[in-house]
């Protein structure tokens, strides 16, 4: 029996400002909200007909996933499982200590990681084992997790071909031979994948959504 997964990127998040003595940037970061356009979009994308009949909606424990799944959740009338595995791939410095061209440098290489950060592969890692969790607790079911950008991008790299446009930032990602994602990453952004009973990935798709702003 199959199980479908419907990784959903969060919704656009309003951009906070940080006093100078205020928490740490990795918390600040964890704290950001939706904007008001952003809670707009999560409510469109949780009325989506392929985002009904859901079983269970999973997000990380960042207010801006929590935030967009709970439109879901509402909907299907579930409540909103927190897994900080699913979490974004934490920098490990402060933001002013990132040089530029750490985006590149992580993506190409996948032990690249600053201070007490994560790497590329810490983040696929632990994804994964959540992943598989999930596949195991709610097997034959369709599961809504909401997450991150980043922490996505490295989760699929175990199945997927993806490329980087250093100039315009698209991304590009193919299974088995098949391009199904080829632009920058909007928010929301939903994938669906589905498993097979040996927890193998037999599909992925990008399911597009228009906003009309």
């Amino acid at each position: 029996m199959d199980t479908t997964i419907y990784f959903i990127r969060h919704s656009e998040y309003l951009k906070l400002k940080k006093m100078k003595y205020d928490d740490t940037d990795q918390i600040h970061n964890e704290k950001q909200p939706l904007s008001v356009n952003g809670e707009r979009r999560a409510r469109l994308l949780s009325e989506l007909d392929e985002l009904y009949h859901i079983n269970m909606v999973i997000s990380s424990h960042y207010v801006r996933t929590i935030s967009t799944a709970k439109y879901i959740a509402e909907r299907n009338d579930l409540e909103v499982y927190i897994n900080e595995d699913f979490r974004e791939r934490k920098h490990g410095v402060n933001w002013d200590q990132i040089p530029e061209d750490f985006e590149k440098r992580q993506f190409y290489e996948e032990d690249y990681k600053l201070g007490d950060g994560e790497n590329q592969k810490e983040v696929r890692e632990r994804m994964y084992q959540a992943l598989l969790n999930v596949l195991d607790l709610f097997k034959g079911e369709r599961v809504v997790i909401a997450s991150h950008a980043t922490a996505m991008t490295y989760l699929f790299m175990k199945w997927c071909e993806i490329e980087r446009n250093e100039e315009n930032w698209d991304i590009k990602m193919s299974f088995k031979g098949n391009t199904f994602f080829e632009r920058p990453f909007s928010a929301p952004e939903t994938f669906k994948l589905v498993f097979n009973e040996n927890k193998e990935l037999i599909s992925i798709e990008n399911i597009a959504v228009e906003y009309h702003e």
